[in-house]
């Protein structure tokens, strides 16, 4: 939760995010039946926006088939916020219990007070995550501290769940502490989980992976990772090769239920709010390999967050009760950190993230010169359109005029950089189609390959 160098007395951002990775590869207790049918994923944020706009401290879900393309539910606003405490959350974890319900822990934080004393953290109950129930505050400790990024596991050899959490104990420095419980409504005494001997936060485990229990923690401003046979307190040793990019905090390990795949997700506070992913095959050997960032796309604003498998039943049901977004945002292809947006009404293409982050939400709606085709209506502009002119591509009020509804319109086509991507012709200049150049939009005969991937978008969210 820390940014910068030094004894990280943790800024409460960078440990807000260990907590919620807990559970990310391994669906940690869940019956071996319910995991074997694991098709989908669901994730659980926070949101933040570089000027406050897009905060809000309440519970965010988004599904995933892949575990690397994520769809916000509810239009991207909280689907359940806490009612005690500070009012607030940070660094949600979802963890499936023994009987294949959900519990949810989180941070009881309300925006960005890294100095707020708290011994307790929020827990609802819930069986499908479509409603909420048993919400509580649960007491961990009586130190003088707070209690970052909750996580839980099942710990077969007792019998009983354990919580981690970042907090200051004697030492002066961030540890992550433990406490077990059957019910998440009281727990045991806390005791020290780990303490290398230096400020750690962010804790986030994957248990019994071919008899090793993992964890990865933030020391820093990088991801390392300690493993152990066992989950005894004091056990974990650290083994891993640091990564980061930038200032980075909250793992996640989230395991490929398609191709056995391990994946490290990292949450990066400068810039604030982006989230790279790595890659390995072998968890043993502590390496890993940045993914590119065409293949993934967090949740607009998600901040420190949670994975968890689920069946494909259940993503059905979370998409039917929640829905999906009415609007959509679009990645460049040869640069993926960047997305389309209009700012002082010229088309752009600019690096997530930014503010008013509206300016990047379009909705795709029928073109207005031809059904077949499509127009890209502003969200926060709803009265405009981005059309082109002298070949430029700016957001102007629909007049009305066939003139304007032809300079609006495009057809969607498959990507020429690549297919599984896409690309957009113009209405009626059919030989231009939709490209940047530096990182201004406009549309242009495409012969090149660079001009090829200069047009090529992915529509998503």
């Amino acid at each position: 939760m820390r940014h910068g160098s030094g004894p990280l007395r943790p800024s409460r951002r960078g440990v807000l995010g260990a907590m919620a990775a807990l559970t990310a590869g391994v669906p940690l207790g869940a019956p071996a039946a319910r995991a074997a049918t694991a098709t989908a994923y669901v994730m659980g944020y926070f949101t933040e926006s570089p000027n406050g706009t897009g905060s809000d401290y309440g519970l965010h879900l988004a599904v995933s088939t892949d575990s690397l393309q994520w769809t916000p539910l509810n239009q991207n606003n909280p689907v359940v916020t806490p009612t005690a405490g500070t009012g607030g959350l940070r660094d949600p974890f979802i963890l499936r219990r023994q009987d294949g319900t959900f519990v949810v822990l989180a941070t009881d934080l309300l925006g960005t007070d890294w100095s707020l004393q708290s011994q307790y953290i929020h827990v609802w109950d819930s069986t499908d995550l479509r409603s909420f129930t048993g919400y509580r505050r649960l007491k961990l400790h009586d130190m003088a501290t707070h209690s970052w990024a909750p996580e839980a596991y099942w710990d077969a050899g007792r019998g009983q769940y354990g919580i981690i959490y970042s907090a200051v104990n004697s030492s002066g420095h961030n540890v992550i502490m433990v406490n077990h419980t059957t019910d998440f409504v009281t727990a045991s005494a806390a005791q020290v989980f780990f303490d290398p001997g230096y400020d750690v936060i962010d804790g986030d485990l994957a248990v019994g992976v071919s008899g090793v229990n993992y964890l990865y923690f933030k020391k820093d401003q990088t991801l390392v990772g300690a493993k152990s046979t066992s989950l005894d307190p004091g056990s974990f040793t650290v083994f891993s090769t640091p990564v980061s990019h930038g200032g980075t905090e909250a793992p996640i390990l989230v395991k490929s239920q398609a191709s056995g795949a391990w994946f490290l997700w990292g949450d990066t506070y400068t810039p604030n709010g982006v989230f790279y992913a790595w890659q390995s095959t072998d968890l043993a050997a502590g390496t890993w390999a940045a993914v590119d960032q065409r293949l993934y796309t967090q949740p607009l604003n998600s901040k420190h967050a949670t994975i968890q498998p689920i069946t494909t039943t259940e993503y059905t049901n979370l998409v039917a009760k929640w829905g999906t977004p009415a609007w959509n945002r679009l990645k460049s292809y040869n640069y993926p950190a960047r997305y389309v947006r209009h700012s002082n009404y010229i088309g752009r293409i600019d690096e997530y993230p930014f503010d008013p982050y509206t300016d990047s939400e379009w909705k795709l709606v029928p073109g207005l010169a031809d059904s077949a085709g499509v127009s890209f209506q502003s969200v926060n502009h709803p009265t405009r359109h981005l059309r082109h002119y002298d070949y430029q591509l700016r957001l102007d009020v629909n007049d009305g005029t066939t003139t304007f509804a032809q300079d609006a319109t495009f057809y969607r086509t498959a990507g020429l950089a690549d297919t599984a991507w896409s690309s957009f012709r113009s209405y009626n200049n059919p030989d231009r189609y939709i490209r940047h150049a530096n990182y201004v939009l406009r549309i242009d005969p495409l012969s090149t390959s660079t001009d090829k991937a200069d047009a090529t978008f992915s529509v998503g969210y």
